[in-house]
């Protein structure tokens, strides 16, 4: 029987590829993330995100430690964002869309209780907004 001190890790950090840093940092700002100003050129950025941390790295950085990297096909992760209120989830998808951004799916009242829609952030990966509809 194997006895020695199991290693957890602790998850810390979502890590987004992006094709251009600038829109990518606009569109989470706009989500209330607090990005450092001025990083809209840098290859590599972090922030704080409701006790975890979230990282953006242009393909660039990418390709440099992987030069076989290539852009993948279809959604892979995606990313939810709690509002207050249900009302609040319509108001955020509407600023988001008229703001310029894909609307995926208009907001709707889920049959798992919540109310949800779905935004595409600059890379195409989606963005979920919802809110307990109990809460209104």
């Amino acid at each position: 029987m194997d006895t020695a001190p199991r290693i957890a890790p602790r998850f810390d950090l979502v890590g987004l590829v992006v094709s251009d840093m600038a829109a990518s940092l606009a569109f989470y700002r706009r989500l209330g993330l607090d990005v450092p100003a001025g990083a809209e050129s840098a290859p590599h950025v972090e922030a704080a995100a409701g006790g975890l941390r979230i990282a953006w790295d242009t393909e660039d950085v990418v390709r440099s430690f992987d030069p076989g990297w290539t852009r993948p096909v279809g959604n892979r992760v995606g990313l939810a964002f709690r509002c207050g209120a249900p009302a609040e989830v319509d108001a955020v998808y509407e600023e988001l869309v008229a703001a310029g951004y894909r609307g995926r799916l208009k907001p709707w009242d889920a049959e798992w209780g919540q109310r949800y829609a779905v935004v595409l952030d600059p890379d195409g990966s989606e963005v979920s907004l919802f809110a307990d509809v109990e809460a209104a």
